[in-house]
Formats: structure tokens, sequence, C-alpha cells
């Protein structure tokens, strides 16, 4: 079985929402992890896993316990390169798909901008979620679903 990891802390609400019917639709385990409580709605598949302040707390339970096929929603480079690594698809909620192909070019960004940050340089937020990121988002899952269901028969 196929399980769907959200990387919830920072998932926009309207991504979630899309989940959230997703997940009633397909019938697949959808499992939001988030260091604080989050509101769902009553479904046998969809879950909220709260785990403990801290660094990486989420990312790395999340990673421990991701398996090959299985999709994770998250914006964090670092997360997405090591789900890939055990097989995961990874999706940010902006509906990029981020893959063995990419992901050495998205850290190699993430690096440069942590170092303009840390010489004092502003540097700008991601923009507001628009309706193109959320049809963009919802490809993407529907993209996932028709693989995984291949592999599944």
């Amino acid at each position: 079985m196929v399980t769907i990891w959200v990387d919830a802390d920072a998932c926009p609400n309207p991504v979630k929402e899309i989940l959230f019917k997703a997940a009633e639709r397909m019938k697949v385990p959808l499992k939001l992890v988030a260091n604080h409580s989050i509101r769902i709605p009553p479904s046998r598949y969809i879950s909220v896993i709260r785990v403990e302040q801290g660094f990486d707390v989420a990312d790395n339970y999340l990673v421990e316990r991701v398996s090959a096929n299985d999709l994770v929603i998250s914006s964090d480079i670092p997360l997405a390169a090591d789900a890939l690594k055990k097989g995961a698809f990874v999706v940010t909620p902006r509906g990029e798909a981020m893959t063995k192909e990419n992901i050495g070019e998205r850290l190699n960004m993430r690096d440069f901008f942590d170092t303009l940050r840390s010489s004092g340089i502003q540097t700008s937020g991601p923009a507001a979620l628009s309706n193109q990121d959320k049809h963009a988002f919802s490809r993407q899952l529907d993209l996932w679903s028709r693989q995984v269901a291949k592999l599944l028969d």
C-alpha cells in the first residue's frame, strides 16, 4: 500500500484540501506530519502525526517511514533528496516535481541562497500560492496516482 506523506508545517491549506479529497477518492492513507495541531476532516484515510518541536524532527520522522512509490509533499529540498533516495515521488505544494535529475541543482540553489542570507543579503520569500500553482499540484497528484496504479497492477 502506498502512502501520501505531507510535510505539513508549511503546507498551504488549499493544498491540504486537495489532498483530503484525493485520499478519500483514491482510498490511500494520507499522513500529515507536523509539530503542531492540524484540523482534518473525519476520515479513515487521513491522520495527523504530531512530532516534537525541533530542527528537522518532522523531516526525520517522515524520511524514516517513507517507502518506494509513496508520494511526499514538501518544499524542503534536503527532505526531498532523502525521500528520492528511498524511491518516493516528491512534489512541492506548487506542483513542481523534484526528481533525481533536478535535485542536485535545487540543493545548490538552496545553498547559494543560504550563503546570501548568512552574509546579510535579504532575499524575498515565496509568492502567494496561485490558482495556477494549485492546478499544477493537482496535475502532479493525478500523474502520481496513474503511475502508482500501473505499478500496482
